[in-house]
């Protein structure tokens, strides 16, 4: 069972607060895996606009946590607290994974974990990161950046995204699409998607892709081809491409290639199917290309992937899965 410590002082923002909590505090009806110990550290009372948050151990605890999840720093002018910052720090010398939420990053940038570091922020706030702390690499268009033992995401929605990327680092594909599906979101966003996403996926009755998207996920093993989707969606395929953008954030082929990827994910993670049969199920056709555009993607070959989550699910409950 992983830990995971949720860092919190005056000055935070609740909502991150609330996302990190949904998403780590406990497991959907559906997954059998050992979920994430979950605590709340911090000073005393916590004021959180009209909410007091009573943390479970002080801020000294996060250096026992896996995972330490800083949420929204509510005015990026205030200094965090000394404490946080050196409890920070410490979690992250002791060998914790730190990943913050929105302007959490002006934290980890405080305690200097962002130095040589690619890193992001809420759009708004990403100019004054890069000038106050020019030892950080500030990425404005993405919506999360993963260093490993150091992370970042954008604002609000992208917060949600980071934490399933956590989920499915830790337990896969089809656990952390199980929470999604839970919380009723989109099972994944990459973190390379740019943060001026109008829709990550349509949702309204009258958009027009609304009814495109279920029917690509239906023919993931079909090759289809940017004129096969303009057609069905009844426009040319430079609309097509337009309205893909605004949706998305990226091409049509790029969508669909993710979507491919991320079945091959659930495939190798749920079934003894091989290679060549997932690489036919997913419409790569062989096995060499879907091995190619995995390894691309993921960094690893999908004979790795299938071992490393097959041997996460199967782990003891007791055994402690503590980052080295």
């Amino acid at each position: 069972m992983k830990a995971v410590a949720l860092a919190v002082t005056d000055g935070m923002l609740h909502f991150e607060l609330s996302v990190a909590h949904e998403v780590f505090g406990s497991a959907p009806a559906a997954v059998t895996v050992p979920w994430y110990d979950l605590t709340v550290c911090g000073p005393d009372i916590v004021p959180f606009g009209r909410f007091r948050l009573e943390p479970d151990h002080g801020l000294d605890h996060l250096q026992n946590a896996d995972t330490v999840i800083v949420p929204g720093w509510a005015d990026i002018d205030v200094n965090p607290p000394a404490e946080l910052v050196d409890a920070l720090r410490a979690a992250h010398d002791a060998g914790a994974r730190v990943a913050s939420l929105c302007t959490g990053a002006f934290v980890l940038a405080e305690a200097g974990l962002l130095d040589g570091k690619r890193a992001t922020t809420h759009w708004a706030h990403t100019e004054v990161l890069a000038t106050r702390y020019p030892e950080a690499q500030v990425d404005p268009d993405v919506l999360y950046v993963d260093n490993g033992s150091v992370l970042t995401s954008a604002g609000k929605a992208a917060a949600l995204d980071l934490c399933l990327h956590l989920v499915r680092l830790d337990h896969g594909s089809s656990v952390a699409n199980a929470v999604a599906r839970r919380l009723v979101v989109p099972p994944h966003r990459s973190g390379g998607q740019a943060q001026f996403v109008t829709a990550p996926v349509p949702s309204q009755d009258d958009h027009p892709l609304t009814a495109l998207f279920p029917w690509i996920i239906e023919r993931l093993d079909q090759p289809l081809t940017v004129e096969d989707l303009a057609r069905q969606a009844r426009m040319s395929s430079r609309h097509l491409g337009r309205h893909f953008r605004a949706a998305t954030g990226t091409t049509p082929l790029q969508w669909l290639l993710a979507q491919r990827i991320r079945h091959a994910q659930e495939l190798l993670e749920k079934t003894d199917d091989g290679i060549d049969t997932i690489a036919a199920a997913t419409g790569m056709g062989t096995a060499t290309t879907l091995r190619r555009h995995f390894n691309r993607t993921l960094g690893v070959p999908p004979d790795t992937y299938r071992r490393t989550f097959r041997s996460r699910t199967h782990q003891s409950p007791d055994v402690s899965n503590r980052a080295a």
